[in-house]
C-alpha cells in the first residue's frame, strides 16, 4: 500500500479521504465535456459584441488540471488546462453555494483534475472566463507536480531552476515534465507532425506504406549488434530487427515498385547523445532508379517536412542557420576525408598502412579495426562534425558496403551515399544491389573480414539470396532516421529529448 512520502502528500490523502466520507468520487467514472479550453473561448467570442455583452449566454462544460489557482474571500479563481490550452475559472459562493465553495476551499489542489460547468463571461482584467454554477473533481493528485521556473542570467542566457531542474529526472518521470511543461509537450507535436509530413509525402509519390516483422530468424541490412530472445513453443532464437532492408527489397521481387515503412529498429549498441537502443527509422525503396533519384527524393522529402514543421526550409539548429531547400551538395568520401584529414585513404589499402597514416596525423586508429571500420573513423572524426548544411557524402569503399552496386569503372567504389546535417549523420542509401551471385559473394567476404564476435558480423541470409534469384529489379534505397529528424527541426542536441521514453542506466 502506498505511503505518504511527506506531509504534503498526507495532506493530499487527507482530502481524498474528506471526499469520499462527503459521498464524493474523488475518480468517477462518468465525465462530461462539451468544450475544450480553447473552443470554449472562441464560442464565446465569435459572439461577443463590442461592449462586451452576448446576445445569448455561451453555456459550456470544460474539463482539465489545475495549473494556478487563487482564492479571495468568497471568490476563487484557476486556470485549468488541457490539451489544447487554458481557460480561467470563475467562482463565486452565490453561484455554486456554500457547502460546493467549502469543498472547492478546502479540498482542491494544484495538478488535480476538474469538470467546470457555466456561462462565458469576460472579468473586469479582460480575460475569457467561465463563471461557474457547478465543479466536480474528476482526479485528485495526490503528489504535486514539480516546478519548473525559468529565469534570464545577466548574459542573456534563460536557466531553469525549481524542484524539476535536473534534466534525467525529466526523462525519467517524462509523465510529469509533460504535465508541467509545455516545451516538452511541443517538441512531441513537431515530432507527430514530422512524421505525418514523411508518410505524406511518399505518399503522395506513390509509394506503398507496408509493415515487416520486429522479430526476425536471421537479422541483416545493417552492421549492428541484434538483441537475441527466445520463442518458447517453437524453440527458436529470434532477433529484434536492425533494419527493414531485406525484407522491404523481398517486395520489390513481389511487384511492388514502391515501399515504405516507418517503425522500430532495435540494435544492442552504445548510448550516446544520438543513439538510443531502441529508435525509429524510415525506409523507402523504389524500383528503376538508383542513388541520384533518392538524393533527389530525399532532399525533396526533408524539405517538405521542415516546411510541414517549422513553417519555413530555413531552420535553427545549435545556433546555426541550416538551409534544407534542394539542391544539396554533393562530394565523394574520398574528397571530403582527403579535404578535412590530409589523407588519401586509396594510397593505404589496408588496415595497417592505413592506421600507421591515421596515427602520424595525431587520428585515433584502434588496434583491431579492420580497414572500412578506420575510413569510417575518418569520415566521423574528421568530416561529420564540419558538415553543418546538408550534404551527401557519395561513393563509398565497397568493403563497408555490401549492398550497393558498385560504381561503374571502379570496382572499389559503390555507389552509396549518407545524408549529414547540422553535423550529424542523418541516413543511408544505395544504388541497391540487385546481382544475387554478386550479393552471395559479398555476404561471404564480409564474413572474412569479421569474426563472429564483431558488431559488424552479419549472417548470410539464405531466403533473400533465393529472393533475388527469383529477378529483382534495379532500385534505389534510403534509411532516414526519423529521430534526428525531429531533432534537427525541434532544435534539441540530444536524442533523449525526442524519445518520450528514452532508455537509461539503473540507478546508482
Amino acid at each position: 500500500m502506498w505511503t505518504p512520502a511527506n506531509n504534503l502528500e498526507q495532506e493530499r490523502l487527507d482530502k481524498l479521504h474528506y471526499l469520499v466520507e462527503h459521498g464524493i468520487a474523488p475518480y468517477p467514472n462518468r465525465v462530461k465535456c462539451t468544450h475544450s479550453s480553447q473552443d470554449a473561448i472562441r464560442a464565446f467570442e465569435a459572439v461577443e459584441t463590442e461592449d462586451h455583452q452576448t446576445p445569448e449566454p455561451v453555456e459550456v462544460t470544460v474539463c482539465g488540471r489545475i495549473v494556478r489557482q487563487n482564492l479571495k474571500g468568497k471568490v476563487y479563481f484557476a486556470h485549468i488546462e488541457d490539451g489544447e490550452g487554458r481557460v480561467q475559472l470563475f467562482v463565486r459562493i452565490d453561484n455554486v453555494g456554500e457547502e460546493m465553495y467549502a469543498m472547492i476551499k478546502d479540498v482542491l489542489d494544484m495538478g488535480d483534475f476538474v469538470q467546470a460547468t457555466g456561462s462565458m463571461m469576460r472579468t473586469r482584467a479582460g480575460e475569457v472566463s467561465v463563471l461557474v454554477t457547478d465543479l466536480a473533481v474528476l482526479s485528485k493528485a495526490l503528489s504535486p507536480l514539480p516546478v519548473i521556473k525559468e529565469r534570464v542570467t545577466e548574459d542573456g542566457q534563460v536557466e531553469r531552476y525549481g524542484t524539476f531542474s535536473d534534466v534525467e529526472e525529466r526523462y525519467r518521470q517524462r509523465y510529469a515534465d509533460l504535465a508541467v511543461n509545455p516545451d516538452t509537450r511541443a517538441v512531441f507535436r513537431a515530432r507527430a507532425l514530422a512524421v505525418r509530413a514523411l508518410r505524406n509525402f511518399l505518399d503522395g509519390e506513390g509509394f506503398l506504406e507496408v509493415e515487416t516483422p520486429i522479430l526476425q530468424p536471421i537479422y541483416g541490412g545493417a552492421a549492428a549488434r541484434p538483441f537475441t530472445t527466445h520463442h518458447n513453443q517453437l524453440h527458436q532464437d529470434l532477433f529484434l530487427r536492425i533494419s527493414f532492408e531485406l525484407y522491404l527489397k523481398r517486395l520489390l521481387v513481389g511487384m511492388y515498385d514502391a515501399v515504405y515503412e516507418i517503425g522500430r529498429d532495435f540494435r544492442n549498441e552504445g548510448v550516446s547523445y544520438k543513439h538510443n537502443p531502441e529508435f525509429t527509422q524510415l525506409e523507402f525503396y523504389q524500383a528503376y532508379t538508383d542513388y541520384h533519384g533518392m538524393m533527389d527524393l530525399t532532399e525533396r522529402m526533408v524539405a517538405y517536412a521542415a516546411e510541414q514543421v517549422t513553417g519555413s526550409t530555413t531552420i535553427s539548429f545549435q545556433s546555426h542557420e541550416i538551409d534544407l531547400a534542394p539542391p544539396w551538395k554533393r562530394i565523394t568520401l574520398r574528397d571530403a576525408i582527403r579535404e578535412c584529414s590530409g589523407i588519401d585513404y586509396v594510397d593505404y589499402p589496408d588496415a595497417d598502412s592505413l592506421r600507421a597514416a591515421m596515427r602520424a596525423k595525431g587520428l585515433e586508429a584502434g588496434t583491431t579495426a579492420t580497414w572500412g571500420k578506420l575510413v569510417d573513423g575518418l569520415l566521423g572524426d574528421t568530416v561529420e562534425p564540419t558538415l553543418i548544411q546538408p550534404t551527401f557524402i557519395i561513393d563509398y569503399p565497397r568493403d563497408i558496403s555490401p549492398l550497393a552496386k558498385a560504381v561503374p569503372d571502379d570496382p572499389t567504389h559503390v555507389e552509396r551515399f549518407e545524408i549529414f546535417v547540422g553535423g550529424m549523420e542523418m541516413g543511408n542509401a544505395f544504388t541497391e544491389l540487385n546481382d544475387p551471385l554478386d550479393q552471395e559473394s559479398r555476404f561471404i567476404d564480409m564474413g572474412r573480414l569479421y569474426s563472429e564476435e564483431d558488431d559488424e558480423a552479419t549472417p548470410i541470409d539464405e531466403d533473400y539470396l533465393r529472393a533475388m534469384r527469383y529477378g529483382m529489379p534495379p532500385a534505389g534505397g534510403c534509411g532516414l532516421g526519423v529521430d534526428r529528424l525531429v531533432m534537427l527541426l525541434t532544435d534539441r542536441s540530444t536524442i533523449r529529448e525526442v524519445l518520450l521514453f528514452p532508455h537509461l542506466r539503473e540507478r546508482d
